[in-house]
Protein backbone atom coordinates (compact mmCIF):
# COMPACT_ATOMS: atom_id res chain seq x y z
CA UNK A 1 0.00 0.00 0.00
CA UNK A 2 1.49 3.38 -0.98
CA UNK A 3 2.29 5.81 1.80
CA UNK A 4 0.41 9.12 1.64
CA UNK A 5 2.45 12.17 0.69
CA UNK A 6 3.41 14.64 3.40
CA UNK A 7 3.11 18.37 2.80
CA UNK A 8 6.34 20.20 3.62
CA UNK A 9 6.34 23.92 4.41
CA UNK A 10 9.80 25.33 3.59
CA UNK A 11 11.40 28.42 5.17
CA UNK A 12 10.81 30.51 2.03
CA UNK A 13 7.04 30.01 2.31
CA UNK A 14 6.68 27.43 -0.46
CA UNK A 15 5.09 24.07 0.10
CA UNK A 16 5.86 20.79 -1.63
CA UNK A 17 5.08 17.15 -1.00
CA UNK A 18 7.31 14.20 -0.23
CA UNK A 19 6.83 10.55 0.58
CA UNK A 20 7.79 9.33 4.07
CA UNK A 21 11.16 7.64 3.81
CA UNK A 22 12.45 10.02 1.14
CA UNK A 23 15.86 11.55 1.89
CA UNK A 24 15.63 15.11 3.21
CA UNK A 25 18.34 16.34 0.84
CA UNK A 26 16.42 14.94 -2.14
CA UNK A 27 13.15 16.49 -0.94
CA UNK A 28 14.92 19.84 -0.56
CA UNK A 29 16.54 19.55 -4.00
CA UNK A 30 13.15 18.87 -5.60
CA UNK A 31 11.83 21.99 -3.83
CA UNK A 32 14.83 24.06 -5.00
CA UNK A 33 15.82 24.59 -1.36
CA UNK A 34 19.54 24.56 -0.64
CA UNK A 35 20.54 22.80 2.55
CA UNK A 36 24.25 23.27 3.21
CA UNK A 37 26.25 20.06 3.53
CA UNK A 38 29.68 19.17 4.81
CA UNK A 39 30.63 15.56 5.47
CA UNK A 40 27.44 13.90 4.13
CA UNK A 41 27.81 11.35 6.91
CA UNK A 42 26.00 13.06 9.78
CA UNK A 43 29.02 13.97 11.87
CA UNK A 44 29.68 17.65 11.08
CA UNK A 45 26.19 19.11 11.54
CA UNK A 46 26.33 21.50 8.57
CA UNK A 47 23.05 20.12 7.23
CA UNK A 48 21.01 20.48 10.41
CA UNK A 49 17.41 21.51 9.87
CA UNK A 50 14.51 21.79 12.27
CA UNK A 51 11.47 19.72 11.35
CA UNK A 52 8.45 20.63 13.48
CA UNK A 53 10.89 21.95 16.08
CA UNK A 54 13.08 18.84 16.16
CA UNK A 55 16.67 19.11 14.87
CA UNK A 56 17.67 16.50 12.31
CA UNK A 57 20.73 16.11 10.12
CA UNK A 58 19.35 16.17 6.61
CA UNK A 59 22.19 14.15 5.08
CA UNK A 60 21.30 11.06 7.09
CA UNK A 61 17.60 11.60 7.91
CA UNK A 62 14.47 10.85 5.97
CA UNK A 63 11.10 12.54 5.77
CA UNK A 64 8.87 11.05 8.45
CA UNK A 65 5.13 10.73 8.59
CA UNK A 66 3.06 13.16 10.60
CA UNK A 67 -0.44 12.76 12.04
CA UNK A 68 -1.35 16.14 10.54
CA UNK A 69 0.12 15.23 7.16
CA UNK A 70 2.29 18.36 7.33
CA UNK A 71 5.87 19.12 8.33
CA UNK A 72 7.40 22.57 8.79
CA UNK A 73 11.10 23.01 8.09
CA UNK A 74 13.36 25.73 9.45
CA UNK A 75 16.99 25.92 8.45
CA UNK A 76 19.26 25.81 11.47
CA UNK A 77 22.06 28.35 11.51
CA UNK A 78 25.48 27.35 12.72
CA UNK A 79 27.99 30.15 13.26
CA UNK A 80 30.82 27.83 12.19
CA UNK A 81 29.48 27.34 8.66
Amino acid sequence: MPRPAITIAWPDGRTTTAIPGQDWLEAARQASVLIPTGCLGGSCGACEIEVNGRVVRACVATVHSSPSGRLTVSLASDPHW
